[in-house]
Parts: C-alpha cells; sequence; structure tokens
C-alpha cells in the first residue's frame, strides 16, 4: 500500500512535469499539457488549480480558435516567478541576456573582444555585462534561477575545456566552477552547437520537431543533436563533432591532427582560403557574404562545394539517426542559400530513400543569437536546476511550496 509520502513524492513529480511542459512549450492548454506529459486530463487539471494557488502558474487571454466555439485557456509560467541568465562566448565577442520562465528576453548586453586567448578577461567582462543587464531588467540576483552558458569549443560535461587549438586560453579551465564564483548562481555549461541546437528547435526553425540534427557551419564544423526531444550529448560530451569526420584520405593536416577532416574542406576558414588567391580585397567571412549576396560566381560555386561535403556527411548520419529535420545555422546567415543547395543535392543523393522522403532540410531563423537563446533554454528546461534552486523560495510572497 502507497504510504503519505510516496503519494506526495509521485504529485510533486507530476507537478514538475507539467511545469516542463509549460517551459519547453511557453504556453499550452489543459489538453497539450495533457498530450505532452502523458497525464490523464483531470489529473493535469489538479495539478494546474494547484500550481495557480501556489503562484506558479497564470492564465492568459484566449488565443486563436481552431474552430468553432470558446477557444482554449492557455497557460504559462508566471514571469515574475524567477528569471534566467544566458551566455555566449564566440570566438570574437561575449553576448548576455536576462529572461523571464517564459522565455522573454528581458535585457541583452554584448561586447567585441578575443575570447579564445583571454579566459580571464573574458570571464571577468561577461560577469560584469550580467550585472548590468540585472540592472536594466530590473531583476535582483536573488531571484535568478541559474546561468546557462554556449562556449564555442568542446567542453567535457563537468565543464572543463580541453582543446589547445580552439580555445588555447582556456585548456583545462572549468568554465562552470569559474562562472559558479564569479556569479554566485548555479551554472550549466555546454557546447555552442548543441545549444544552437536547442535554440532551434526550442523556439525557431526546428519547433515542434523531437528528432533534428542541427549543422553550425562557422570556423569548424560542428552539429547538435536532438533525439526525442533531448539533447544528445554522447559520455563525453561531445558528440556531434561532424567537423572531423574524415572526407579526404589524402588531405589537408586537420588542427585535430588528423587528415582530410570534413572542417578542412568545407569551414568557413576552408572557403575563405580557397578565395583569398583570386580576390584583390580583404578577405573575410563579412567580405565572403557580400559576394555571395552579390552573385559571385567564384564565392558561390566556394560555398555551394562546401555544401555538398557537409551534406554527404550530414547523409551518412541521417541513415544512422533518421531524424525529421536538419537545420543549418551558422556565420552565412542570410546568404545561406548556396550552402543549402549543396546539402540538398547530397541528401537527395546519399540519404537512403525513405530517410531523405520523412526528412525536412530548413534554414536556421535566429541567427547569431542562437546560442545564447539556447543557454536561456538550457536553464529554463532543467527541472533538477529549478528544484535544486528553490523555485518556491523566489515565490514565496504567493505561498508557493514546491518541495524537494
Amino acid at each position: 500500500m502507497a504510504t503519505a509520502g510516496s503519494l506526495e513524492a509521485l504529485r510533486e513529480l507530476n507537478r514538475l512535469r507539467v511545469i516542463d511542459a509549460l517551459r519547453q512549450r511557453g504556453t499550452a492548454s489543459r489538453s497539450e499539457i495533457a498530450r505532452h506529459t502523458g497525464l490523464s486530463r483531470t489529473t493535469v487539471t489538479t495539478l494546474v488549480s494547484d500550481l495557480q494557488a501556489r503562484g506558479l502558474v497564470v492564465e492568459q487571454p484566449f488565443g486563436e480558435s481552431q474552430g468553432r466555439g470558446r477557444p482554449p485557456t492557455l497557460l504559462r509560467l508566471d514571469p515574475s516567478v524567477g528569471a534566467v541568465v544566458g551566455m555566449h562566448f564566440d570566438h570574437r565577442h561575449v553576448r548576455v541576456a536576462v529572461a523571464d520562465l517564459s522565455s522573454t528576453v528581458l535585457a541583452e548586453r554584448w561586447e567585441e573582444l578575443d575570447v579564445d586567448h583571454a579566459a580571464t578577461t573574458a570571464l571577468d567582462s561577461a560577469a560584469a555585462l550580467v550585472a548590468v543587464a540585472l540592472e536594466e531588467a530590473g531583476i535582483e540576483r536573488s531571484r535568478v534561477v541559474g546561468a546557462g552558458v554556449a562556449l564555442s569549443g568542446p567542453v567535457d560535461r563537468d565543464g572543463t575545456v580541453g582543446s589547445t587549438v580552439i580555445l588555447p586560453g582556456w585548456e583545462g579551465l572549468n568554465a562552470i566552477d569559474e562562472l559558479t564564483r564569479r556569479l554566485e548562481l548555479p551554472v550549466s555549461v555546454d557546447n555552442d552547437a548543441n545549444l544552437g541546437a536547442l535554440a532551434e528547435v526550442s523556439f525557431g526553425a526546428g519547433r515542434g520537431m523531437s528528432d533534428v540534427i542541427y549543422v553550425m557551419v562557422a570556423s569548424g564544423v560542428g552539429a547538435g543533436i536532438v533525439l526525442d526531444g533531448r539533447l544528445h550529448r554522447g559520455v563525453t560530451g561531445l558528440a556531434g563533432e561532424l567537423g572531423h569526420v574524415r572526407v579526404r584520405a589524402e588531405g589537408a593536416v586537420c588542427r585535430c591532427g588528423n587528415r582530410g577532416c570534413l572542417e578542412t574542406v568545407a569551414s568557413t576558414d576552408a572557403m575563405l582560403s580557397l578565395l583569398r588567391p583570386v580576390e584583390s580585397g580583404e578577405t573575410n567571412i563579412g567580405a565572403l557574404v557580400e559576394m555571395v549576396a552579390a552573385g559571385d560566381i567564384g564565392a558561390q560555386r566556394v560555398v555551394n562545394d562546401a555544401g555538398r561535403e557537409i551534406g554527404r556527411v550530414v547523409a551518412g548520419l541521417c541513415n544512422v539517426l533518421s531524424p525529421s529535420g536538419v537545420i543549418v545555422g551558422g556565420d552565412l546567415g542570410i546568404v545561406a542559400d548556396s550552402l543549402m543547395n549543396g546539402i540538398r543535392e547530397a541528401l537527395d543523393r546519399y540519404a537512403l530513400p525513405p530517410v531523405r522522403a520523412a526528412l525536412e532540410l530548413r534554414a536556421g531563423v535566429l541567427g547569431e543569437r542562437a546560442e545564447m537563446l539556447g543557454a536561456l533554454a538550457l536553464v529554463i528546461g532543467d527541472t533538477d536546476l529549478l528544484r535544486s534552486a528553490g523555485l518556491a523560495a523566489l515565490h514565496t510572497e504567493a505561498g508557493a511550496t514546491v518541495a524537494a
């Protein structure tokens, strides 16, 4: 016979499932929550009433009706309950944002600096930017549940940066420890491609998809893999390193030490190196974007060829995982058509016909903010973090008492 304690533990677990559904979806009706969680409509109604009484969930005005009759009442987490911080350490800048638990960005700041070689400076600057953003948003630090961090390089599950080449100034540094000390907040850290994937699935081109490969094309080529709605990181946290799949038997030496990696032929650095001998002006990523947008045949050819190389590797991954979508993001942004065309050609040729038929290829829509938004989603979607942070304590004035 179940004890009172075990029944309360089950109710608490189900409350957290409802909260998790609202964090992931932003807004949802009771029926949508029931479908998302697998709980009965009656159970969801009881749990929602409990969460409303605690001040954690509020109703918002009626949404658009899908047919005749009154549209369903939509629910969301009360934005006043708490806030989260998102941070992105790119190679050339730091970007931070503060958002409420419904994923609405309240304030955002960024600063250009050499992140790769100046870890301490970058960390100090990020902490200062967070303080400014919190003040701008009118959020007390005590109301912040936690901080999510996107790093543009490989990072172990414990937060340790291991690359001597991609982030040379960060080697051996534990980003979680360093930022926890500076921010005095719980910190979660992940690779930028993983968090770009999480952002596009949560807010962007992949919304509504549960199995997605997000391909990030920048100075390297990485992938974030979402399976059954959750990031797949692998045992080491390094799953998705597409850039180090070998595509040329006797190719150029890669920064990882191997030869012929995808990164050596399809990263933005590789594209730029092909254009420099035939271009008289400065050739950088901005110039490449301008050349493609202006219809430069050489630039379009280089980007299209890179797309085919990437698409061939992605096709193999699709044959293994059979995702519903491939989303392409990264530095090429608004001129990604040439890249997408190359990827599409390769998917059509190398993916198994049933896999290709079920697959949608989409361009990312969040641009340079994707990784920062993914860092926010990392915290907003972390039920354990919210529980350990004591979400109820953030709303004691409403009588909330979520149990640990």
